[in-house]
């Protein structure tokens, strides 16, 4: 089974890296870009069939590592 966590900044996140991005566009001539935000993405390979607990295993993994809730937002795609 694969996995897919999807890691972003919350809205209202002071994001550096997403405004280095979008300061780069802005001189590179690509006036037409507002807002940058940068994530991660996060690719597993699990064992198993039960994606009802690998969701789970899934959601204690962020909470205790892979996003830090409290100016992250994370999404899980399994398939």
């Amino acid at each position: 089974m694969k996995a897919k966590v999807t890691v972003t900044f919350k809205h209202g996140v002071l994001e550096p890296q997403g405004k280095a991005i979008l300061h780069a566009l802005h001189n590179l001539g690509y006036a037409g870009v507002d807002n940058v935000r940068v994530g991660k993405l996060i690719e597993m390979d699990l064992n198993g069939a039960d994606p009802d607990k690998a969701k789970k295993d899934l959601e204690a993994m962020c909470q205790e590592l892979l996003a830090n809730p409290v100016i992250e937002n994370y999404a899980i795609e399994i398939a």
